[in-house]
């Protein structure tokens, strides 16, 4: 496989993590894209705005290509967790407009440098910030793509909207009867084996 070849690839399902976070918000209020649905917070707008630090620091930073106008919570003195959640101050158009200029700015650098440019990534220690452009574009893939698993479960718990991406849900079935009853089985599945490993006896 060609560099180029192998570029293309990378940022084909780079470009797929981008578009599955932001695709999560179509259709819901300003409240449901803010609301924290887990014990840690995690929300729609405020994955959006951890990707955009995301990118902003493996692809500019990284590379001594600093993104213009950075804002301060993507900055190493910013308040913990503050790019995990959007305040009332900041908004979505703000926010998702950001980051795409993020992809602007990440796309030139994955654009204009070899897969084998030399990086160095300033909060990772010794020799493991010594990295390359390759390196970095399958960390950043796999971290957005975690992060896009996150919001497919954020959304399904606001609206019970589920799917991989707008034009194919990845789902055998829109019914909602046959979703219930298959929920209610496995939950008969779970007791079931709760109840046995109670109650089971080790030969030992």
């Amino acid at each position: 496989m060609t560099g180029s070849k192998a570029k293309s690839d990378l940022h084909r399902y780079l470009q797929a993590a981008r578009d599955a976070l932001l695709w999560k918000l179509d259709g819901l209020g300003e409240y449901d894209v803010r609301r924290p649905l887990t014990p840690t917070g995690t929300n729609l707008l405020g994955l959006v705005k951890h990707a955009s630090g995301v990118e902003i620091g493996y692809f500019g930073d990284s590379f001594g290509r600093p993104f213009p106008g950075a804002p301060q919570w993507s900055s190493a003195d910013a308040e913990p967790n503050s790019d995990m959640w959007a305040t009332p101050e900041e908004s979505r158009e703000e926010i998702v407009g950001l980051y795409h200029r993020v992809w602007r700015h990440a796309d030139a650098t994955i654009t204009d440098l070899p897969l084998d440019a030399p990086g160095q990534v300033p909060w990772w220690p010794g020799e493991r910030g010594r990295v390359t452009l390759h390196q970095l574009l399958v960390h950043v893939i796999a971290d957005l793509q975690r992060h896009a698993g996150h919001a497919d479960i954020v959304r399904e718990l606001v609206d019970g909207t589920v799917g991989m991406r707008k034009d194919n849900n990845s789902m055998p079935t829109d019914d909602r009867a046959y979703w219930s009853d298959y929920r209610h089985r496995l939950e008969e599945a779970a007791r079931r084996a709760g109840r046995d490993s109670q109650g089971a006896v080790d030969p030992t």
